[in-house]
């Protein structure tokens, strides 16, 4: 395969990603339609006005985020043809997949519009705006996982087996659970064999798992959930934590417990948290915290081997940031937020 060729576009395409100038500078306007404005100083410029064309507002950022998406990865795909490196794009491309189906499932859930749901959606794949739409239009949980198991897609699998147990609970963590379980299982027995790429997305996919786990970890001891319950919700595969580690952590009494174990792993940067954040137990901190050094793990992937499969895990973690941020910026508006909140809530790499 010629990596060589794919690391360059890949690299050509990151010289493209908003820098942190021209984050602030979208940070500084004053309102939203200022916002629009810039960004049509930005490679965003044809996806926006595209988009003015049907909305305004946060509804015109969005519908721009998602076309943007949508086209970035369709001409990813385009240029590499290999099996190989297709199967790497897919399987961060299914990350979006289950973000979707979950996003779908909490709005049935809960009863919201239609069009509130698809303001969070980002088509991409199999999954494209055709199916998400078909989706939404369901009336019911239910409803969109029989849609999913009608069109043959296997995340149906995992959420109709747990079907009857969310039927009779209501908690709808258990189909976000499954969706998980079924993703990274999937996702790790494609790498499974060993080499240098697939130690690569390897690593990736186990280092979020260990991520995923310990926000779990975190709310279920907030909650006050017992340990034995917990542990349905608790994802195998992680990089750093084995089930008997993971099995300790939710006997801890505190968050503040919690953070004080993690002082032996990786993770030790949340001990550097204000002790009123951990005394508070504002989760929603340390969970950005945690998202912050997996997006930072992500694209320092850009300083692997420039003859693998490194800079599009690099590029995807970085694109992945650069919409995140552009959302944050967008709603942190139109909910009026002060600037220095609002700068807190970004991750800059």
């Amino acid at each position: 395969m010629d990596w060589g060729y794919i690391n360059a576009r890949m690299r050509g395409m990151k010289s493209r990603l908003l820098d942190r100038r021209a984050l602030d500078n979208l940070v500084m306007q004053p309102d939203l339609e200022s916002l629009i404005a810039d960004l049509e100083k930005t490679p965003y410029k044809p996806d926006i006005l595209e988009a003015k064309v049907q909305y305004s507002g946060v509804l015109c950022i969005e519908y721009a985020l998602r076309k943007n998406f949508t086209r970035t990865f369709r001409k990813i795909l385009e240029f590499v043809k290999e099996k190989e490196a297709e199967k790497y794009i897919n399987i961060f491309l299914h990350r979006w997949y289950v973000q979707n189906i979950k996003t779908i499932l909490r709005g049935k859930n809960i009863h919201i519009t239609n069009e509130e749901i698809l303001e969070c959606l980002v088509p991409a794949g199999e999954l494209d705006e055709a199916t998400v739409i078909e989706l939404v239009r369901q009336p019911d949980v239910r409803a969109v996982i029989d849609m999913l198991a009608t069109w043959n897609i296997g995340y149906s699998k995992p959420l109709t087996e747990e079907y009857p147990e969310f039927a009779k609970t209501g908690d709808l963590a258990l189909l976000e659970c499954a969706l998980d379980e079924y993703y990274y299982a999937d996702a790790l027995e494609q790498v499974k064999i060993p080499g240098y790429n697939n130690g690569l997305i390897r690593n990736i996919i186990s280092l979020e798992i260990d991520v995923v786990n310990l926000r779990t970890i975190l709310r279920m001891i907030r909650d006050h959930i017992v340990p034995e319950e917990a542990k349905k919700y608790l994802i195998r595969g992680g990089k750093e934590f084995d089930q008997d580690q993971l099995d300790h952590l939710l006997t801890l009494h505190s968050i503040e417990e919690v953070v004080e174990e993690l002082k032996k792993t990786p993770y030790r940067f949340l001990a550097a948290l204000p002790p009123s954040a951990l005394r508070t137990q504002k989760i929603s901190i340390i969970e950005k915290q945690l998202e912050k050094f997996l997006v930072q793990q992500g694209v320092s992937a850009f300083l692997g081997d420039p003859l693998s499969v490194a800079s599009v895990i690099g590029y995807f973690w970085a694109k992945y940031n650069e919409i995140t941020n552009i959302r944050i910026i967008s709603r942190c508006k139109t909910a009026d937020f002060p600037l220095d909140q609002l700068k807190e809530e970004l991750v800059y790499v």
